[in-house]
């Protein structure tokens, strides 16, 4: 099978795949045919907090390194490498001072951001996520060689529909339902504001409580399946990044 070919066959699973998925709230993208080949060496960063590192799964487990084997076998002539950025815990605020501590090389063929949940959950001021979320955003595009096509935002899950937001936290679901929307919305309209490819999923986790496989063992993360259908709205926009 020719280069030329199996190019094409990755843009038709693309285009398949997207029309499968209901990417709910998600910025449009233009299927295109690829105008460069696919690099020897596939280099992901993954920022965020402990939806990104996958909290109470196992370490393969997490929606970074699922989407690292899944390219590893799309793409079995290139490697692909995989740093991750995150921990549990961490706001804005956090993720912030660990890049600028780390200072990741900026040569990555693709960036995904995730954060958020923790400025809620900590009852931090929203003006500071409005403040620091473009930031974050800025310093994506940097790392991701300075192009914000390379750059995936994806939304804040909604811990209100697991068990610890229904027991622990003591009937303030809707609350926190509200504000995870405040969260996603500013995210979203500064994405689509500015040319940045922004997936939703948090519809999904919204069904945690009718589906509780959706649901890690500690009752308040999502689970490897979750992940897994994190991945099927994540993916495609992913391989138009490196097709593109």
């Amino acid at each position: 099978m020719t280069t030329a070919f199996k190019q094409i066959v990755i843009v038709f699973l693309s285009i398949f795949l997207i029309s499968c998925s209901s990417d709910e709230g998600t910025t449009e993208n233009t299927i295109v045919p690829p105008t460069k080949p696919v690099p020897n060496a596939i280099k992901y960063l993954a920022l965020g907090d402990s939806y990104t590192i996958g909290q109470s799964v196992c370490e393969t487990c997490n929606f970074p390194t699922q989407l690292q084997a899944t390219l590893r076998a799309i793409y079995p002539q290139s490697s692909t490498a995989l740093k991750i950025i995150a921990t549990t815990g961490w706001t804005t605020s956090n993720l912030l001072s660990a890049i600028n501590v780390e200072k990741p090389e900026p040569n990555y063929d693709f960036v995904t951001l995730l954060i958020g949940v923790n400025n809620q959950y900590q009852g931090k001021s929203f003006s500071i996520y409005e403040k620091e979320f473009p930031e974050l955003v800025t310093k994506a595009i940097t790392l991701a060689k300075g192009d914000k096509k390379n750059v995936i935002v994806i939304s804040i899950p909604d811990y209100a529909y697991t068990r610890f937001g229904q027991i622990q936290m003591g009937g303030q679901g809707e609350i926190i339902s509200s504000e995870i929307d405040q969260y996603n919305s500013f995210a979203e309209n500064y994405c689509k504001n500015n040319d940045i490819v922004f997936v939703s999923i948090t519809d999904i986790t919204r069904q945690g409580l009718k589906n509780t496989s959706l649901v890690a063992s500690d009752g308040l993360h999502p689970s490897e399946s979750a992940y897994k259908l994190f991945n099927e709205r994540i993916l495609p926009k992913i391989i138009i990044t490196l097709q593109d």
